[in-house]
């Protein structure tokens, strides 16, 4: 939009600009280079920001498997995951809140990397050629792209599919719960979202893993295993930064388990 006249803005130091004829302000818009448009007022419309490459392809046009061996840079992940952290702490009033933001940033990813995990494990995922492939074949292939129906297989798909995924390693052991059968336990003696966080004395009790927690329960309530997922600082001598992932499933989704168990499905 064209800007206004000063006189127009400064209406209170300049009484005359009130009293003057309008013809004599309408006139600044008037005038124009172009000779189409000549004596008509114009608006200066910018085109979009939003830039596209010259193959005019965009992130959702790229091959799925590409990326399967491809590795983020640690010092861009730190430098990113620094400012997840600052954003976050500017807007919680303690601890329990802190982890609740850095786990609601963590949940939608791991709805997309449920989907991305069970794409992978289907033959078209699966394959190295980027080459398109017939409507029946796709067809055929993503009926093998089934979601786990047991607990057991969906635990080993987070710590055995996820992780590598993720950390191009497996967790370092998982545990169910003796108390509680509900409850399993992912363990990270090394997670790498602490690695280069600072938590200060104040705040020991605070877990920046909760972001991976929240990854965990996406992927959890995905796959339609409703659980909460949180992170727990378990430091020792040898493990300074050990954390447990302590997964507890809701009821209904143990009823289902055992009903399943019944009936014999894996």
């Amino acid at each position: 939009m064209a800007a206004l006249p000063p006189n127009l803005l400064s209406g209170s130091s300049h009484p005359s600009s009130h009293t003057s004829s309008p013809s004599r302000h309408l006139s600044q818009y008037s005038t124009s280079s172009n000779p189409l448009v000549s004596g008509t007022p114009t608006l200066n419309t910018s085109s979009s920001t939003l830039r596209y490459p010259s193959t005019r392809k965009t992130i959702y046009d790229r091959n799925l498997n590409r990326s399967r061996n491809a590795e983020l840079s640690r010092a861009s992940f730190a430098y990113l995951f620094m400012e997840m952290v600052s954003y976050a702490h500017k807007r919680v009033k303690g601890i329990q809140d802190f982890e609740k933001r850095l786990s609601e940033q963590g949940y939608p990813l791991g709805l997309k990397l449920l989907d991305l995990l069970l794409y992978r494990s289907t033959p078209a995922g699966s394959s190295s050629s980027s080459s398109s492939t017939s409507t029946s074949s796709s067809s055929s292939s993503s009926s093998n792209a089934t979601r786990p129906l047991r607990l057991l297989p969906l635990l080993t798909l987070l710590t055995t599919k996820l992780y590598p995924l993720l950390f191009s390693r497996p967790a370092d052991s998982l545990e169910q719960s003796t108390s509680n059968p509900g409850e399993y336990m992912i363990i990270d003696n090394t997670p790498l979202t602490n690695h280069y966080i600072s938590v200060p004395k104040e705040m020991n009790q605070l877990s920046v893993a909760a972001y991976i927690a929240g990854i965990i329960e996406g992927v959890c309530d995905g796959a339609g295993f409703q659980c909460k997922a949180s992170a727990h600082n378990t430091a020792t001598d040898v493990w300074p930064n050990r954390t447990v992932f302590l997964i507890k499933f809701e009821d209904h989704v143990l009823e289902r388990e055992k009903e399943l168990e019944r009936q014999g499905v894996k």
